[in-house]
């Protein structure tokens, strides 16, 4: 089961799109200056943080009173690949493994991403959380994706970029889990910590 942005996906795409973009287009669009419309929204993000609506374009699009999934569409050339992951996904399609996607992203920005990178035609399986409408964050998440895979956590690798997410996996008795520890290029590689790390899914191989 592999995790889609800062695992599979460059987390620099939505990194920009959140921490630079959207807060430049609700500045623009509110007649506020860039800075301020910037701690406003940090502090929003904060808030919903680990959430389903965190994950939710349409919550984004109706609070912010802007189309986000055009925002997106408009910035769709800097969605790509992390280093070496879709190797990786070539190769392992070679073995006779069920390979997942499963991810907390709304399905209009998978459709967006899919686009750009043909990633859905990796997997033999693709669940985001607003399928079963609770993320990944949540055991109701858990119970939900075995309940459609019937997959064993004993047998299962798990790997994704967020340790709030990998501590859900934890709970839930999943325990093969590896965090990638660079899931964003345009950054530095994060300090590692008591789980399993890798800079990306290439290291795997």
């Amino acid at each position: 089961m592999l995790d889609m942005d800062g695992t599979v996906l460059d987390l620099a795409f939505d990194n920009f799109m959140w921490l630079h973009h959207v807060p430049e287009q609700f500045a623009e669009a509110r007649g506020m200056a860039t800075d301020e419309a910037r701690r406003h929204l940090y502090a929003k993000f904060e808030e919903m943080l680990g959430r389903l609506e965190w994950y939710c374009l349409d919550h984004w699009s109706e609070f912010l009173g802007l189309d986000v999934a055009r925002l997106h569409r408009e910035q769709h050339h800097r969605i790509g690949y992390l280093p070496g992951a879709e190797d990786f996904l070539q190769r392992v399609a070679r073995h006779e493994l069920r390979l997942l996607l499963v991810t907390n992203s709304h399905l209009e920005v998978l459709e967006i991403k899919h686009e750009a990178t043909g990633i859905k035609a990796h997997f033999d399986g693709i669940h985001s959380s607003h399928e079963f409408g609770a993320p990944k964050e949540s055991q109701e998440f858990w119970h939900a994706l075995r309940e459609a895979e019937g997959f064993d956590p004993a047998t299962t690798l798990f790997v994704d970029d967020t340790r709030r997410v990998l501590d859900s996996a934890a709970k839930f008795g999943i325990e093969q889990l590896v965090e990638v520890s660079r899931p964003d290029t345009s950054e530095p590689e994060r300090d590692r910590g008591e789980y399993a790390a890798v800079e990306g899914l290439k290291d795997l191989l």
